[in-house]
């Protein structure tokens, strides 16, 4: 699990591999993470936008980008979380991700960015 804080906004990763989902013979692995956004700030804010970078060990690096998380906007009130779940594929079995969430709070219109912290996506076989 990593975790990392930006104004009051504290973005919290748990990653699993997911070998029932995943063929290594077709270089097809299935991970999923689980993103916990929790709001420690004293102002109302929402999540407009999401910006990924994903990289696969000896390939290119994926961004992708666009509104909310899994087809919402949450707005989060002070000491509110949301929490989802979402899913990567990697050919490798070795990768990292890492990103931001554009936030905006409510009662002025700023807007910031969260920083989803670093983590590694790794086949528990490939540590070896």
């Amino acid at each position: 699990m990593v975790t990392e804080i930006t104004e009051g906004v504290r973005v919290t990763v748990e990653t699993e591999y997911q070998p029932e989902y995943s063929d290594p013979s077709q270089s097809h692995y299935v991970f999923t993470y689980q993103v916990a956004i929790e709001n420690n700030s004293n102002f109302t804010v929402k999540l407009l936008r999401r910006h990924w970078e994903v990289i696969d060990a000896g390939y290119p690096q994926r961004d992708v980008e666009g509104e909310g998380v899994i087809g919402k906007q949450p707005t989060l009130e002070p000491q509110q979380q949301h929490q989802y779940v979402s899913g990567c594929n990697l050919k490798s079995g070795i990768g990292k991700m890492k990103g931001t969430f554009l936030m905006e709070r409510i009662t002025d219109g700023k807007q910031f960015r969260a920083v989803i912290p670093e983590f590694t996506l790794i086949a528990p076989y490939r540590v070896n």
